[in-house]
């Protein structure tokens, strides 16, 4: 099993964090991995929305689909892979710390099968990096446009 949690004090409304992160569209311009995304269902994102992305992760390029799970509007998200190399399920929450700033967390779990298996602890300290880097850069993006 892997469970990476990692979250991030961003200095922008809620509101603001949350419809950015939220948005598909904008994932490969915070998250390092992610190459491209594109949509399976039609826009707006809602629950059993599918997206397509395509990442490089641990020296590998993968491709899978996230099909969300829950959508509350500037609270939550959660999405699950439909389609690709082992089960995976993110969440996203954004809090209100007060009015000009939100905490952000993004958890990743997943069961690897398989040859993957070996690999989890690597795969958790590498996820955990990768979030941290991701979090940073959104924090950073949005702090800047502020």
């Amino acid at each position: 099993m892997v469970d990476v949690r990692t979250e991030i004090i961003i200095h922008c409304p809620r509101e603001k964090v949350a419809s950015y992160a939220a948005d598909p569209d904008h994932a490969p311009e915070w998250y390092v991995n992610i190459k491209s995304v594109e949509w399976r269902t039609q826009k707006p994102l809602a629950v059993g929305s599918e997206i397509a992305f395509k990442a490089h992760f641990l020296g590998k390029e993968l491709a899978y689909v996230y099909r969300v799970n829950a959508f509350e509007q500037g609270r939550s998200m959660i999405m699950a892979t439909a389609d690709g190399p082992f089960p995976m399920e993110t969440t996203y929450t954004w809090e209100s710390v007060d009015s000009q700033t939100t905490r952000m967390t993004l958890r990743n779990r997943g069961n690897p099968s398989g040859f993957s298996v070996l690999f989890s602890p690597i795969m958790a300290f590498m996820m955990r990096r990768a979030n941290n880097k991701d979090l940073k850069k959104i924090k950073r993006l949005l702090e800047q446009s502020a």
